[in-house]
């Protein structure tokens, strides 16, 4: 049975127009977090202000050794070691993120700390127990089946490990107007379908983690969308040149309409391995 999405696909979002978004994004290809409507943070503190939280969450001590599942070009990574005094194994179905994180690593003088290699969170090569700590930033709604992904994490966290997990999400009842955005957004970035807490709280316990703490932090957040459209437009010639000018209009449109849409939500979640 063929698997969707496959490696290949989630890598060609990356490759095709993630490389785009990110070029007027900024270096951490993921959301912000806006502490409320008045804050006034500018995109690289709201992102640096996800990835510490992240770093709050998964809690490891220096000298660990910790998975960055789906690591994209490795910023969430470099911020870890630097402020945990750690070490990373990132994993993507990319070959042009792991080569691009492997070489900012070195341009950082992090590679002896930060490694980035092409795996698929579903198979995992890595022994039972080698990890000390893990995260999956972003990663998960890619995944054709968390609960495997889970059950992978797992099995190469030593007991007691920490994993942080954001994600975004689906949120309940789903309206009509919803179900339209909801698919749009599995239907172009290489999504099955969208998780939700109720199902990520049943798949962690079922693959043996324990001690689970789920925020959903959908309002902390709903500001990239709208940022990030605002921020693609400048650079909307390099993707009608990819996709052609219906399908980049459309993209920034559901951008600013995902914004809008209550049931395109975002979680931040821990637990531990039992």
């Amino acid at each position: 049975m063929t698997q969707f999405p496959a490696p290949s696909d989630v890598a060609g979002v990356y490759d095709g127009i993630g490389q785009i978004y990110g070029s007027a994004w900024g270096p951490n290809k993921h959301y912000g977090y806006w502490e409320d409507d008045a804050d006034d943070s500018s995109v690289a503190q709201a992102t640096d202000r996800l990835t510490d939280l992240m770093i709050e969450g998964v809690a490891a001590r220096a000298g660990q050794r910790v998975l960055d599942i789906g690591c994209g070009i490795g910023h969430p990574a470099f911020r870890l070691v630097r402020a945990s005094d750690v070490d990373v194994v990132g994993i993507s179905v990319s070959h042009v993120q792991v080569a691009k994180a492997n070489e900012l690593a070195a341009e950082a003088g992090l590679a002896d700390r930060a490694t980035f290699q092409f795996t698929d969170a579903m198979d995992m090569p890595f022994a039972d127990g080698s990890f000390d700590a893990a995260w999956a930033f972003e990663s998960m709604w890619h995944m054709p089946d968390r609960g495997q992904v889970l059950a992978e994490t797992a099995r190469v966290l030593r007991p007691g490990g920490r994993l942080a997990v954001a994600d975004v999400i689906e949120r309940g009842p789903v309206s009509p107007e919803g179900r339209v955005v909801l698919d749009h957004i599995c239907a172009n970035y290489a999504v099955k379908s969208l998780g939700t807490i109720d199902e990520y709280r049943q798949a962690l316990a079922d693959n043996g983690f324990v001690d689970v703490e789920i925020r959903d932090i959908s309002d902390n957040v709903g500001r990239t969308l709208d940022l990030m459209a605002d921020a693609v437009e400048t650079v909307k010639d390099k993707l009608t040149a990819l996709v052609g000018a219906e399908q980049a209009t459309s993209l920034i449109d559901f951008m600013r309409l995902s914004a809008a849409t209550p049931e395109s939500g975002y979680v931040f979640l821990t637990a531990v391995r039992a």
